[in-house]
Parts: structure tokens; C-alpha cells; sequence
């Protein structure tokens, strides 16, 4: 198809809207789960997740809300809401006066603990379970170029 056709062709719209749907439907369904079992938002858990895969369960804000795909602003009102629980603690950074780092704490741990078997279930549910083993590496390879042409 040509870059300057105006429509998507019949199976292109039918591939698109199922497209659609799934990165609409996915994002609340999983949160509904972790609001359900562990009392946070599913921004709040990924927040968590990324500070546990980071060296030393810490990061800069910024990075953190480039990473969970959310603005500043809006990471910092989380951030506020998870530091008031105990689950993060904020402090400036001691090479860069400007940036604040985040960091993961004790009880930040035991909150991923306690929502990540039923979101993993889920996961599985909901992805995994549906692809064989090519088909899950063909989507994940998929996601990344799409992703790659997103960022670019």
C-alpha cells in the first residue's frame, strides 16, 4: 500500500481496530486486578515494578515517568500517594540538585509481593495462554519495531 493512500484496506481496519481494543481493554482490566488484591492503581504498580528492575531500586523521576509512559506531573502526584504509604521514598539526587530520585522501600517490595501472582495469573490469561510459544515471540519482535517507529 502506498504511503499516501487516505483508507486502510478492509483487512488492515479489521487488524487495526482489534489492535485497538486490546491496548484499550488490557491496561484496565490489569488494574482492576491489582486495585482488587493489593489497593493501587495499575500506574502505581508498574511505577513499583519499574523501581524493582532499576540497580539499586532507585531512579530519577523523570526517568521513571518517560519509563511508565506518564507525565511528570502526573507521576508526581503518584509518587506522592505511594510515598505517603510507605511503598517509595523521594529525596533530592546528591549529584544533580535538580533532580529527585525515587526509591523503592520495604514495604514497596511486600506490596509487588502481594500483587504480582494474580497479575502474572492474569497476564497468563489473558496473553500467554492464548499464543504458542512462536507466536509469543513473533508478538513480543512485533511490539518492539512498533515501538522502535514510535519512539523514533
Amino acid at each position: 500500500m502506498s504511503d499516501d493512500a487516505p483508507w486502510l484496506d478492509d483487512e488492515e481496519m479489521a487488524t487495526w481496530l482489534a489492535f485497538v481494543r486490546v491496548v484499550m481493554r488490557l491496561p484496565s482490566a490489569l488494574d482492576g486486578q491489582v486495585r482488587n488484591e493489593a489497593d493501587i492503581s495499575y500506574f502505581e504498580y508498574s511505577v513499583l515494578v519499574v523501581l524493582e528492575h532499576t540497580e539499586d531500586q532507585t531512579m530519577r523521576m523523570s526517568d521513571l515517568a518517560f519509563l511508565c509512559n506518564g507525565s511528570l506531573s502526573r507521576l508526581s502526584h503518584v509518587a506522592r500517594r505511594l510515598e505517603n504509604a510507605g511503598l517509595i521514598r523521594r529525596y533530592a539526587c546528591p549529584t544533580d540538585g535538580r533532580s529527585t530520585l525515587a526509591a523503592l522501600t520495604d514495604r514497596g517490595r511486600d506490596k509487588l509481593a502481594q500483587a504480582a501472582p494474580g497479575h502474572v495469573k492474569l497476564v497468563r490469561a489473558f496473553v500467554f495462554d492464548e499464543l504458542t510459544r512462536d507466536e509469543m515471540r513473533q508478538l513480543g519482535e512485533l511490539s518492539e519495531r512498533i515501538l522502535a517507529r514510535i519512539q523514533a
